[in-house]
C-alpha cells in the first residue's frame, strides 16, 4: 500500500529535496565513505564536524558522560552521565529502551503494523518468523525513531534473558519522514536485527527490531561481538542467553534509526503515548497486565 503524496508549497518543497539528497544517491557508497570519516581518530576534526552538526540540528551533549570526542564515530555512539535517564522502576511498566520521537502505535490487526497513516506492511515481511507473527496477534507496537542527534545506544524495557537474535541483512534507506511517506514497507526493506527477549518472571516475550539506515549504518550488541551492518552476506541466526536488567544497555546504532517494540495481546500503551511524541529512555511505554509477572 502506498501513500497519496501531494505537494504543499515550501514544506513539500523541502521534503522532496530531503528524501532525493538522502536515498536518490548511492546509499552503500555513502555509508561505508561515512563510515569511514567518522572513525578518523583526530580531535580536531571531531571538534569541526561535531560544530558543522550543531548549526543544523539540535544536537545536546549536555548529558553526554565526556565533552571531548576523539572522533566523530565516538560523539554519535556516545554514553551519558550516570543517572540522566531515570529508569522507571513499576514492575507493571515495560520502559522505553531508548531516546526517540513515537512514529506509529497500537495494535497489530490482522498481522500489519503502520508504517504512517494511510500505510501499513506486514509484520511477517519485519521478522520473517511466522511464529512470532502468531505470537503478537493482537499485540501492541510501538516505532520510535532516533534521528542522528539523539542519544543512539538502546536499553533493556524490562529484567529480560535475551534468548535469540536474528540478523537480517537488507538496503539503507534514510528512515525520516519524506522516505517513510514514498517507500511502501521501508523497514522490512532495511538491514535489521531481530532481538527476542524473555521477561523475568514469565514466558511472555517481547521483541525489539532495530533498524538501521544511510550512514554509518550497523547494529551492535553488547553481549555479542559482531558488528551487524549491510556488509555481512546473509542472514544470521544468533541463539543466546545474556541476563539484563531493566535500564541495562543493550547495544547501540552506529547512526540515528529505529526501534520496532512488539508486545503479546495483554500489554497496552503507557498513558500519554501516541504518534509524534517524544519520549527519552527509562520512561513508561507499555503497562503489561499483573500475570506477564509470573505467579
Amino acid at each position: 500500500m502506498t501513500v497519496a503524496w501531494r505537494p504543499n508549497g515550501l514544506e513539500s518543497l523541502r521534503e522532496s529535496l530531503n528524501f532525493l539528497l538522502s536515498n536518490r544517491i548511492p546509499r552503500r557508497f555513502a555509508t561505508r565513505l561515512m563510515g569511514w570519516f567518522s572513525h578518523i581518530e583526530s580531535p580536531f576534526l571531531a571538534r569541526i564536524s561535531i560544530a558543522i552538526w550543531r548549526r543544523f540540528s539540535d544536537l545536546d551533549l549536555a548529558d553526554a558522560r565526556i565533552d571531548r570526542f576523539s572522533s566523530l564515530h565516538a560523539c554519535f555512539t556516545r554514553e551519558l552521565k550516570p543517572g540522566a535517564r531515570p529508569i522507571d522502576d513499576d514492575p507493571r511498566v515495560m520502559t522505553s529502551p531508548c531516546d526517540g520521537i513515537v512514529i506509529a502505535c497500537g495494535p497489530i490487526e490482522e498481522g500489519r503494523l503502520m508504517q504512517v497513516k494511510g500505510s501499513s506492511y506486514r509484520l511477517g515481511d519485519l521478522v520473517m518468523n511466522p511464529e512470532l507473527v502468531g505470537r503478537y496477534r493482537g499485540g501492541q507496537y510501538v516505532t520510535l525513531r532516533l534521528t542522528p542527534s539523539m542519544y543512539h545506544r538502546f536499553h533493556a524495557p524490562y529484567d529480560c534473558t535475551v534468548e535469540h537474535v536474528s540478523y537480517i541483512p537488507g538496503d539503507t534507506w534514510n528512515v525520516n519522514p519524506p522516505a517513510l511517506k514514498r517507500i511502501p514497507g521501508l523497514y522490512c526493506r532495511n538491514e535489521r536485527a531481530v532481538i527476542r527477549l524473555v521477561l523475568e518472571g514469565s514466558k511472555e516475550i517481547v521483541t525489539l527490531v532495530a533498524v538501521a539506515a544511510i550512514l554509518v549504518a550497523g547494529i551492535r550488541l553488547r553481549f555479542l561481538d559482531l558488528l551487524m551492518n549491510s556488509f555481512n552476506r546473509g542472514a544470521i541466526e544468533l541463539p543466546c542467553h545474556a541476563s539484563l536488567g531493566k535500564g541495562e544497555e543493550m547495544g547501540w546504532f552506529e547512526h540515528g534509526s529505529t526501534i520496532i517494540m512488539l508486545a503479546p495481546r495483554g500489554a497496552s500503551l503507557a498513558a500519554g503515548i501516541c504518534e509524534g511524541v517524544k519520549i527519552r529512555l527509562g520512561r513508561p511505554l507499555m503497562q503489561l497486565q499483573p500475570i506477564s509477572r509470573g505467579e
